[in-house]
């Protein structure tokens, strides 16, 4: 019986519970020893002009190592987009948060106290707070720009887009601001040695993306950078590649001859680490009044913060705009702007969630306007499942689906006819407590960058494995499924294999983690570099056996090989090939490059009650299909989901990074920026559904976000559908319980 598919405890796990991770403030290599701590002085403001930095003060302070600013720096130009960031802000600061000078010390007490000492004279400037501010232009952030427009995409509508359309909705919607908050802040520790080469420990997803750009803002070679990736706790997309702050460090780290460490607080990640989401998307939906759609709209204004950092995220938008649906015609355009905010930049999805959000909120509205159910009108205009591979009107071609199979799925599992039975009677009771269902049917695409990575598979001389993979782990359990991968191909056992990553050393060549690629490029690599080994022990053991490699087979479960049929002939085990074998014949690297994207989907179901007295929400139930293809471990894949489904209710009921009209953060600190606990949390019920993918080996596609994909709006669609027979069709996000209340007044009010 092969070990994949089954239940197998994470390997990872007996070390982070016991002993514990080793994350960029555990470290104690030797190479830092006598490292001087460092902290960046940032700006208090949104928008100014630095008329002066006195850095006299602080200069003076006890120990203090040095004090750098923008003037010190002479390293390449930083780009962000179509805009140069700059790496310390020298003449004007943009955002609240942004750096402007670093501060390094003999021990991290002195840091707080040196860096207040640092005086910096800003002369304000108007503030460009929110995406309607930017687009007027009255004041512009960037010279390089055409007002604050860093982008334009799409936007080529018909006239008649609608003309013969029974029903017509349109409705503007907020995908709020929200920060990462991964459990892990940022950090960073660099040394250089004596051979001219720097090491930079890094929480980062992905070593590869952060050599390349510490190379070239040091404006060195690549091979003279390492970049070493302890454990990272979290990353959600916010720690991919590197910041502009560890490409200073690195260049402190050189210009005083020390080694430097820098991990930010909690209240500076809040502000200072990239932001997600800040989308506004306003949609149209027309179609006939039997539920069938025939054109869908988005316009999409993406929010880009101070510098343009992730320009791609509105095109994903547009891209998976339609989600799951066959709509005849589909028109999208979007623009990105640029304001006295946080950048933002990736965040669990990326773009897709705005369209999940864009598209479920439309149907729910089209369902509304016909009278409809909305889990009908989603049937009706589902992409059927004879239809695939499937091209949609925005250019994305679909693998594999059965999407009716999910929705049906989940409303069985959730028991919704009851559901809504029960609805119709609290509301003909006049229960002040309202029942509410939001349904989400949604498609991810995963593995969307079609640029491969790496995998190598090394038989040691006692029989154990040593696999190095490019990509790299931040929770998901990459050590277990790919040391399950290498169990059942070459029959060792998961306690002889070792899975090697996060070091730009001992793996040259990777693309890290991110946008769920991992499984299906990172463990396809690794898995061909296995099957390779595999054919170069079949000539070894052969020998060994004396008999043709034609007729030997290894046995995968107990790790031998022998003369395939001969029940009593002589076996070889792995140990016994290796110590025949030449050295480095056992090993195999191999680049996966037969890639292309895939389109996990599924189905959410969210039963919220409101309290229509207060605006009190209680999530009471999610109930989801989560389809990624056939399943390595049901123990991880279960934990992605949950994590997922955790995110996804969060920034539908708690979450928001808001600014005041002057650029200030007002949620930048864990008493003001709220995010979901176990408490708030009901048992998540799951139902399975594998459909499997042809492109790539393993069948799989990604997982990671797709759970927030599909319970976000799905919850959001149920506050609203809980109160929507009061006349309340709109409610900002999040649907916190105060947005709540205050819309139920609004409606009161207008009565």
């Amino acid at each position: 019986m092969s070990i994949v598919g089954t239940r197998v405890a994470r390997v990872e796990d007996d070390r982070l519970l016991s002993t514990g991770g080793t994350y960029l403030d555990d470290l104690r290599e030797e190479a830092l020893t006598g490292a001087a701590h460092a902290v960046f002085v940032r700006s208090p403001i949104a928008h100014a002009t630095i008329t002066g930095i006195d850095t006299t003060e602080a200069e003076a302070a006890p120990g203090v190592v040095g004090v750098y600013t923008a003037a010190d720096l002479d390293l390449a130009e930083a780009k962000a987009g179509p805009v140069a960031q700059p790496w310390l802000a020298g003449e004007v600061v943009r955002y609240v948060g942004e750096p402007v000078a670093l501060v390094l010390t003999e021990h991290p007490y002195q840091l707080a106290d040196a860096a207040e000492l640092v005086d910096v004279d800003y002369e304000p400037l108007d503030v460009v707070a929110d995406v309607g501010t930017a687009l007027a232009g009255d004041t512009v952030l960037h010279p390089e720009l055409d007002g604050n427009v860093a982008q334009t995409h799409g936007g080529d509508f018909a006239d008649g887009t609608f003309a013969d359309c029974e029903v017509v909705v349109t409705r503007t919607i907020e995908n709020q601001r929200v920060a990462p908050a991964p459990l892990e802040t940022r950090g960073a520790a660099c040394a250089w040695g004596d051979d001219g080469r720097v090491t930079v420990w890094l929480s980062t997803q992905n070593a590869h993306f952060a050599r390349s750009a510490l190379a070239k803002g040091l404006g060195v070679e690549p091979a003279t950078v390492r970049v070493v990736t302890p454990d990272v706790g979290g990353g959600f997309g916010a720690k991919i590649g590197a910041d502009p702050e560890p490409v200073v460090l690195a260049w402190a780290a050189r210009r005083c001859g020390r080694p430097v460490r820098w991990t930010e607080t909690r209240s500076e990640n809040l502000v200072a680490m990239t932001h997600g989401r800040a989308q506004r998307n306003t949609v149209t939906i027309g179609g006939r009044r039997d539920g069938t759609v025939l054109a869908f709209r988005v316009e999409v204004v993406q929010d880009a913060g101070a510098y343009p950092r992730a320009l791609y995220l509105p095109v994903l938008t547009e891209l998976m705009a339609c989600g799951v649906y066959r709509f005849p015609v589909v028109e999208t355009m979007s623009r990105a702007v640029v304001t006295n905010t946080t950048p933002v930049a990736a965040y669990r999805g990326a773009g897709r969630p705005e369209a999940t959000a864009a598209v479920e909120r439309a149907m729910d509205l089209f369902a509304a306007e016909t009278g409809l159910d909305p889990a009908e009108v989603r049937r009706r205009n589902l992409i059927p499942p004879d239809a695939f591979p499937h091209t949609t009107p925005t250019g994305a071609t679909y693998d594999t689906g059965d999407y009716a199979t999910a929705l049906d799925a989940v409303l069985a599992a959730g028991g919704y006819d009851d559901l809504r039975a029960e609805q119709a009677r609290r509301r003909a009771d006049g229960d002040p407590v309202a029942l509410g269902l939001g349904l989400s049917a949604y498609v991810e695409i995963t593995g969307g960058d079609n640029r491969g990575d790496s995998g190598r598979v090394d038989i040691n001389p006692d029989g154990s494995v040593t696999a190095y993979t490019g990509v790299s782990p931040h929770g998901q359990g990459i050590d277990t499924t790919f040391a399950m991968l290498l169990s059942d191909r070459l029959g060792v056992p998961m306690d002889r294999i070792t899975v090697r990553h996060g070091d730009t050393d001992e793996v040259p060549r990777g693309m890290g983690t991110m946008g769920s690629r991992s499984l299906q490029f990172g463990g396809s690599a690794v898995r061909k570099a296995a099957d390779e080994v595999v054919e170069r022990a079949r000539r070894v053991a052969a020998d060994a056996l004396e008999a043709s490699a034609d007729d030997l087979e290894l046995d995968t479960t107990t790790g031998v090989w022998r003369v395939r049929g001969v029940a009593s002939g002589g076996t070889v085990s792995w140990a016994d090939v290796a110590g025949r074998a030449e050295p480095g014949a056992l090993s195999a690297e191999v680049w996966f490059d037969e890639v292309a994207p895939t389109f996990p989907f599924g189905a959410h179901l969210a039963v919220v009650e409101v309290d229509t007295q207060t605006g009190k929400v209680v999530l009471r139930r999610i109930v989801a299909v989560d389809d990624a293809g056939p399943v390595l471990n049901p123990v991880t894949f279960t934990g992605q989901r949950h994590g997922g489904l955790a995110q996804g209710v969060a920034q539908a009921l708690l979450e928001v990074m808001h600014y005041d009209a002057d650029g200030n953060p007002t949620t930048a600190t864990l008493a003001d920026y709220s995010f979901v606990t176990a408490a708030d949390l009901p048992d998540f019920e799951l139902a399975d559904m594998a459909t499997p993918t042809d492109r790539n080996p393993l069948g799989v596609k990604g997982i990671g976000e797709a759970a927030t994909i599909g319970s976000t709006p799905a919850v959001q669609n149920a506050v609203v559908d809980a109160v929507a027979y009061l006349g309340v069709t709109h409610i900002d996000l999040p649907a916190t319980p105060l947005r709540v209340w205050e819309a139920l007044t609004r409606v009161r009010e207008a009565d």
